[in-house]
């Protein structure tokens, strides 16, 4: 009964550490754990946003009439429309709320076929080796060097002449951020599976007679992606400040269209010199936080990553406790050298302090 009781926890340890995220949450300590909170907050915000927006917006993204008439353009914020009204007559919230819509497709999109492509390119690369692999190399290089605004505008203009509408103004930001990102997955899992094709599993499925794409896809894929969180929530980031930044030059989507918080600043400028400060501010204040939060999720699981980081905070809680439980007059070191907790979660010490492995 006393095995079954202490292994109960142990397994339910492992089944959450399985859930992005939680395993990185439990082993942040300090000021990471509070950056890494607070960038989870702010983004579980920003999706929820995204998803109700039908029930959290006052008003439609393109509406200009309710039941008193035309909402009248430039209005100050009033208990009707509490961050009032733009230069076009649309509800200033009701745009800042619809716009997360926008912005989460076009992070689905891109992030998921830049994943999907470089995923490939890089397994396939890493793994055949040989002319391929330079090849894609020379050209993963090359795609590297454009930026990914001007890519984003010319892709617009391809795509829609500039005048975009939902989709076509998604697609023309996600085709562009897709080109970019593809080279950086590319290069994470290339260099993954050169790694891990002379490991013995590899020479092992080799040896059983297994063929190339089922030692890919069925042995290294799985171990080859393990940093691909990391580059996710980054490129999420950039995701938004690129179809932004298509708006705000005029490449984005037209208001009957969708919400496009850069769209909505683009039109305020003007509004800014007249002492008109409602229109730009709340569309711009919506682009910060969003991305400073998928950006701390991003920095902090990035750190988290880095054992030697990891390893020092650990380092430093230990000495700090080990500190307080010596300098009791008169007490006993129950602590190891490791801490009370040791080093590494699981870690025992006997009373001599020799770490006792299980």
């Amino acid at each position: 009964m006393t095995g079954t009781a202490t292994a109960a926890p142990s397994a339910g340890h492992r089944w959450r550490d399985r859930i992005p995220v939680v395993h990185q949450l439990r082993q942040s300590v300090g000021l990471q754990r509070g950056m890494l909170v607070t960038g989870l907050v702010i983004t579980t915000v920003f999706v929820l946003t995204a998803i109700f927006a039908p029930l959290l917006a006052p008003y439609g993204y393109n509406q200009l009439r309710g039941p008193d008439g035309l909402f009248g353009a430039q209005q100050p914020p009033s208990p009707e429309h509490l961050l009032g009204t733009t230069v076009g007559g649309y509800d200033v919230l009701s745009r800042v709320i619809w716009g997360t819509q926008t912005a989460i497709l076009v992070i689905i999109v891109a992030v998921a076929l830049s994943i999907f492509a470089g995923v490939f390119l890089g397994l396939v690369s890493g793994y055949l080796g040989g002319w391929l692999d330079r090849v894609l190399v020379v050209i993963c290089d090359a795609i590297y060097a454009f930026p990914s605004l001007l890519l984003a505008i010319v892709m617009a203009i391809v795509i829609s002449g500039g005048q975009s509408n939902l989709w076509g103004g998604i697609l023309a930001a996600a085709i562009s951020i897709t080109v970019v990102y593809i080279p950086q997955y590319f290069r994470v899992i290339r260099a993954e599976t050169v790694r891990m094709k002379a490991e013995a599993f590899v020479e092992s499925a080799k040896v059983l007679g297994a063929s190339n794409p089922r030692i890919i896809f069925r042995h290294i894929l799985r171990n080859a992606t393990r940093t691909l969180p990391l580059l996710f929530t980054l490129n999420s980031s950039e995701a938004i400040l690129t179809l932004a930044g298509l708006g705000f030059l005029g490449f984005g989507i037209e208001p009957t269209a969708a919400a496009e918080w850069g769209y909505d600043l683009n039109k305020a400028l003007s509004d800014v010199t007249s002492g008109i400060w409602w229109t730009a501010l709340f569309p711009g204040l919506a682009i910060v936080i969003t991305v400073l939060g998928i950006t701390l999720v991003g920095e902090s699981l990035n750190d988290l990553a880095d054992p030697r980081l990891r390893g020092r905070r650990r380092v430093a809680q230990a000495a700090g406790e080990v500190a307080e439980t010596s300098v009791v007059p008169g007490g006993t070191l129950d602590a190891g050298p490791g801490g009370l907790d040791g080093l590494e979660d699981g870690e025992t010490f006997d009373e001599h302090g020799i770490e006792v492995r299980q």
